[in-house]
């Protein structure tokens, strides 16, 4: 049994310096690891897969699911929002309060379900507050394992000393039983990351941005957009309707250009998509209640709308209440975006007019750049030069099919652009899908996996993630392989006998000093093993030993077990320990560095303090 033991712990060995070198992807070490325990026959192909199987590397896939439909139908925007107005702007009072706010949802809500709420909105509440998100979310990972420390049911070792105790004959333990001690755990938490945050990644300037061309408010205020876009709607009485765009011909009598129209299809569902967006073409129909996007100049469209008894709307009136807010050049549909001309390209010398760009490309033309000029007026007499900048307008799909010709390059990315638009009349349904993912998780009505699955389906079918294709890609498949890999380590430590090798040898060389020193010993051990192992299977592994330990010194055995609790939970040094540590790794961009540097140094304080404060809450 030594062999495979001592080859399970080289094996240990080498993939944790690789992780802490940072030169090799944590997620091909793991599956590195994992190759050599099934080569060496320490684990059977079934042990070395099921780490794929595993109901927290499932759980993680379905959140990664969930967060993105938080993402993109704003409600992480919005509650962020809110938290900012809060906090303002200072890293101190953002810290601190995300980390109140996570632990109070983690005291009833799994970590990585705590993960699966807080996270977009905190990466949301970075952005906002131009942080770098690095510096949030390792205290957000945190926080979410001392909040589970708040409640009996808030961490799964919490359940395994109640158990344990009871078999034992010993009073179980109450709901609030924990709440002193994780009240210690949260504060010692927060006290310690404000001096620990100096090793968290710094703030630094987006040195991609240039790369992938103007941001869409970059570009509307660039090309003025705002100042000459102007929505007037279609009245009962006017004499627009039932005419088509070419009928009215807008442009040449008005040097308007008609870009969009935006049409009310159904009012049945509040939830449901309920206007039908389109861009504007010369076979267009206008009806009734059509509200009509038009660019120009104010006065032009004054003219325009008196004499067709058309409504001009406030700018600050969106056609859909729930739109309100949303920038109306871009939405989850329709966008903008900067082309160049090619050299070669046949547009060159032409008149906007006669370029047929948008029976073509079925876009708008709102503005050229031409050097340092602005050209946004009378368009269609233009004459297109090679160098010139054209400010584009359509679907996004459109504008993707644009970047395949060769006669212009489009400047950054439409798809990725598109993604950042939020959908804001889907937010309702993305409130109801993750209440109803807490109501499950906290009731424990059905697995929590479960859960968090259902949640991540109906993200999907209602469209708060747009398609599969984008629910696939908000996944980030180097955590879930990573912990995926690691996790048959654990098996392969409690197989060899490695693990408890090491808790019955610590209770034999630790039992001869007292019942304090033993305690340490017994909290430390467990801290150090969950490392390695899942913290659920490291209580299962110590609580039997530390009750026993507890009973030959004739000492109060709550303390013993509560420091297995604490001690399988409180668990910072490594990115694969806990889920919610490997979820932010990716989105935080942590290096295994980065969880040695914060994450151990809290661990060791965690444990002193609770080793010299459980005696005072459960004399020994």
């Amino acid at each position: 049994m030594f062999g495979p033991m001592i080859l399970t712990l080289v094996i240990l060995a080498i993939a944790s310096v690789l992780f802490i070198s940072g030169k090799v992807r944590s997620d091909l070490v793991a599956i590195g690891a994992l190759i050599l325990l099934m080569l060496f026959n320490i684990l059977t192909p079934a042990e070395a897969l099921s780490g794929f199987a595993n109901s927290v590397v499932i759980m993680m896939i379905g959140l990664f699911i969930v967060g993105g439909g938080i993402f993109q139908t704003g409600l992480a925007k919005m509650v962020s929002r809110k938290l900012l107005k809060l906090a303002g702007t200072n890293e101190t009072r953002m810290l601190i309060i995300i980390m109140v706010v996570t632990a109070g949802i983690g005291a009833f809500v799994s970590n990585t379900g705590t993960i699966a709420v807080m996270m977009p909105i905190v990466v949301s509440l970075a952005m906002s507050a131009k942080t770098n998100p690095g510096r949030l979310l390792m205290p957000l990972a945190f926080a979410s394992s001392m909040g589970g420390m708040l409640t009996l049911i808030g961490t799964p070792p919490n359940m395994v000393i109640q158990e344990v105790l009871s078999a034992g004959g010993f009073n179980e333990i109450s709901f609030f039983t924990y709440t002193p001690i994780g009240l210690v755990c949260v504060v010692v938490g927060i006290v310690s990351m404000l001096f620990l945050r100096r090793f968290l990644p710094q703030n630094e300037k987006d040195e991609g941005g240039r790369r992938t061309g103007r941001s869409l408010k970059d570009l509307a205020k660039k090309y003025q957009l705002m100042q000459n876009l102007y929505r007037v709607q279609v009245s009962a009485h006017s004499s627009i309707r039932s005419k088509s765009l070419q009928e009215l011909d807008i442009s040449a009598r008005y040097a308007l250009n008609v870009i969009e129209i935006r049409r009310k299809i159904s009012a049945k569902n509040q939830f449901f998509k309920t206007i039908n967006q389109e861009v504007a073409g010369s076979n267009t129909i206008i009806q009734e209640e059509d509200i009509m996007y038009v660019y120009g100049t104010f006065e032009r469209v004054q003219e325009f709308a008196q004499d067709f008894d058309l409504t001009m709307l406030d700018h600050q009136i969106a056609e859909n209440k729930r739109m309100s807010g949303t920038e109306q050049y871009a939405t989850e549909e329709m966008g903008i975006a900067e082309v160049m001309l090619t050299p070669t390209s046949r547009l060159i010398n032409r008149l906007v007019k006669d370029s047929g760009f948008r029976e073509k490309y079925r876009l708008n033309i709102l503005g050229i750049q031409r050097q340092d000029q602005y050209i946004l007026h009378h368009l269609k007499e233009e004459k297109m030069r090679f160098g010139d900048a054209l400010l584009v307008q359509g679907t996004w799909r459109d504008i993707a099919h644009l970047a395949n010709e060769s006669d212009v390059v489009v400047v950054g990315q439409p798809i990725e652009e598109s993604r950042k638009v939020t959908m804001d009349n889907k937010a309702p349904i993305a409130v109801g899908i993750m209440l109803l993912m807490v109501v499950l998780l906290v009731s424990d009505v059905i697995p929590a996996v479960a859960s968090v699955m259902i949640a991540a389906v109906l993200m999907i079918v209602f469209g708060c993630v747009r398609n599969m294709e984008d629910g696939y890609k908000t996944i980030n498949w180097e955590s879930v392989v990573l912990i995926g890999g690691m996790i048959p380590m654990s098996i392969a430590i409690e197989k060899t006998g490695a693990a408890a090798l090491l808790s019955e040898g610590m209770v034999k060389v630790l039992g001869g000093y007292g019942p304090m020193v033993l305690l340490a010993g017994v909290y430390f051990t467990t801290s150090l093993l969950t490392l390695f192992i899942s913290n659920t299977a490291c209580a299962v592994l110590f609580a039997p030993i530390a009750l026993s330990a507890a009973l030959q010194l004739d000492a109060n055995p709550y303390p013993f077990l509560f420091a297995v609790s604490i001690g399988a939970s409180m668990c910072f040094a490594s990115p694969f320990s806990t889920p919610p540590n490997a979820l932010v790794m990716s989105a935080g961009r942590y290096r295994f560095s980065h969880y040695l540097k914060v994450g151990l140094p809290l661990q060791l304080i965690m444990g002193i303090v609770m080793v010299a404060v459980l005696p005072l809450f459960f004399p020994l």
